[in-house]
């Protein structure tokens, strides 16, 4: 083969093989991200109906969310992940079920199996196949370690407000208006004051909803975004 044509085709070859991998891993973080809105409430997703009945491993039968908040995964395992190690270790979402740290790089299929299992209680009529194994791989791929971007004792993110701010007015104020208040069938955005929900919904967006999930940016980007949304007007 001619050195040119040669050179030509390993440079190709590397060209495809860079983008070829771009292409997988942006697709790998919209699947996550999908799990990501599952985990938050997969009927939201999916536009089913809620469960009605309580989740069976829901330890507080009667308490204010033993209805189909029960079967939220972030209920018991909380926005962080962390159970009853996080956020949720305490006050009237506190379960004292443990986080899905330890489930991080585990196996997809393993984890579906976790789902499908008694203590869950996943069935085809709650998640299909394909909610399954995107929730899966959320679990296994999608972890943040919030306790990194998040001062829990003060309840505020490790963020510059006013680098938020530029990122939202580009990002996020044409649908949520610079003061985040233009979607009127919502409290105003500035009433979250829960970093690790925001941090999560930020990262995989609002299940059923149209709006992006921010999960290839730059992690400290989606903490400024966090402190920027914490500091809008709460009414």
């Amino acid at each position: 083969m001619h050195k040119v044509t040669f050179l030509r085709s390993v440079s190709l070859a590397i060209i495809f093989a860079i983008f070829g991998t771009a292409v997988q891993a942006a697709e790998d973080a919209s699947v996550i991200a999908r799990g990501g809105r599952l985990y938050d409430k997969f009927w939201g997703e999916t536009k089913a109906e809620a469960p009605a009945t309580i989740q069976p491993s829901y330890p507080a039968k009667d308490g204010k969310y033993a209805k189909e908040s029960s079967w939220r995964c972030k209920e018991c395992h909380g926005w962080d992940y962390k159970g009853k190690d996080g956020a949720y270790g305490k006050g009237g979402h506190a379960t004292g079920i443990a986080g899905i740290g330890g489930a991080a790089g585990k196996d997809p299929a393993a984890i579906v199996a976790i789902l499908k299992d008694a203590t869950h209680g996943y069935t085809e009529s709650l998640l299909s196949e394909r909610d399954m194994g995107d929730l899966a791989l959320f679990v296994s791929r999608g972890q943040v370690d919030m306790a990194q971007y998040i001062d829990y004792a003060a309840k505020k993110p490790k963020g510059d407000a006013l680098k938020g701010e530029a990122y939202f007015n580009t990002v996020c104020a044409g649908c949520h208006g610079v003061d985040g208040k233009k979607i009127t069938n919502a409290p105003p955005l500035g009433s979250l004051q829960n970093p690790q929900e925001i941090m999560h919904k930020v990262l995989n967006g609002q299940p059923g909803q149209a709006m992006p999930a921010l999960r290839l940016l730059d992690v400290q980007v989606v903490v400024d975004l966090v402190a920027h949304v914490m500091a809008l007007p709460q009414q």
